[in-house]
């Protein structure tokens, strides 16, 4: 996969200096694509746009300060994008944690509020550069996760700390589902569409850390590739037919029938509800 397909479009991505957010990054940069890696650590993310870079021939990156487990910060790495007025095509909000205990900066369950409120926000706070594009899509990287989340979003339990943290994960990514899903709703009649996916069971290190070497190591031979795991990611950045399936849940590169809850409608709108009321001091 090398072909042009990308140039002079330009990429805001989470989280891409390590698993399937990195190897989406490299891909998308073959294509030609202008990318712009927000996530914490310039240190950390520095060197795998170098690497990119020198692999890839494409000069045309930009690292951006942005934690997403604080509003703040969101709202700061927003703005400052927002103030270089340039239309973003693609907005790929793959960053994401799992098996970690705590809570944001502002108090919210730690994996909610970084997997979905801060990805929420940072989206609200771009949509001028999308809305200013052409042609313009988001892209939420959810997890088949998302089908444990049983009884749905507990929105009292969202704004304490994290307990076990499996049960937490699971509905921070069927709020990645429902969020892309009435984002579509929202967004019908514009030229932005969104859609949210399941990479696969992926080799990262999202569960990794919170696990034992021995464990890991046993545990990953059932996993895929970073390289696999970001086939569908990229897909949904490039292919010419998603205005066909605005809104949809992606699996192996395929729309996809995700959860019932994931399909209700009305707890779309409820986490839509809650989250703009979450995020409201950092959106004026």
């Amino acid at each position: 996969m090398s072909t042009q397909d990308l140039a002079g479009k330009l990429v805001f991505i989470t989280g891409a200096n390590t698993g399937i957010g990195r190897v989406t990054a490299h891909e998308l940069a073959r294509r030609g694509a202008r990318l712009v890696f927000a996530g914490r650590s310039e240190e950390k993310t520095r060197p795998i746009m170098d690497d990119i870079a020198k692999d890839t021939g494409n000069q045309a990156l930009e690292f951006l300060a942005c934690d997403l487990s604080s509003l703040a910060s969101v709202r700061a790495a927003a703005d400052t994008f927002v103030a270089s007025d340039r239309p973003i095509d693609v907005l790929i909000n793959n960053a994401g944690l799992g098996g970690t205990r705590g809570q944001t900066v502002e108090g919210f369950e730690l994996t909610f509020g970084t997997n979905h409120l801060g990805h929420f926000l940072l989206t609200e706070r771009l949509r001028p550069r999308l809305l200013q594009a052409p042609a313009a899509r988001i892209i939420n990287v959810a997890s088949m996760a998302h089908y444990q989340a049983k009884h749905g979003i507990d929105f009292d339990a969202v704004r304490k700390p994290t307990g076990l943290g499996v049960s937490e994960y699971a509905v921070s990514k069927l709020a990645n589902v429902l969020h892309a899903s009435e984002l579509a709703r929202r967004l019908q009649g514009t030229r932005v569409l969104a859609c949210s996916l399941h990479p696969g069971v992926v080799a990262t290190n999202i569960w990794q850390r919170s696990m034992g070497r021995p464990l890991a190591a046993v545990v990953k031979l059932f996993m895929m590739s970073s390289d696999d795991g970001a086939r569908t990611t990229v897909f949904c950045a490039t292919t010419p037919t998603l205005a066909d399936h605005n809104g949809a849940y992606f699996d192996k590169q395929r729309p996809t029938r995700p959860s019932q809850k994931a399909r209700d409608e009305s707890l779309a709108k409820a986490l839509w509800d809650f989250s703009a009321e979450a995020v409201a001091p950092f959106l004026s």
